[in-house]
């Protein structure tokens, strides 16, 4: 029960600091309003800003048809 508290406690403090930006994709993006050159949008965040992740980090589609 401490721990889901102090988990929760630290979320709201990532979301309250300044200059810590909302996290997407697994934690694996960033929300921005526009990317990087090193980053890919891949989906919208909820505050409607882009997920820009690392290109390694967007998974692949297959285009396996069968």
């Amino acid at each position: 029960m401490r721990t889901a508290v102090l988990a929760m406690a630290l979320l709201l403090l990532s979301q309250v600091i300044p200059g810590s930006p909302e996290r997407c994709w697994k934690f694996q993006g960033a929300c921005r309003e526009e990317c990087t050159k090193n980053e890919k949008f891949y989906i919208l965040c909820w505050s409607g800003k882009l997920c820009c992740v690392k290109p390694q980090k967007v998974p692949q589609l297959s285009q396996d048809l069968n």
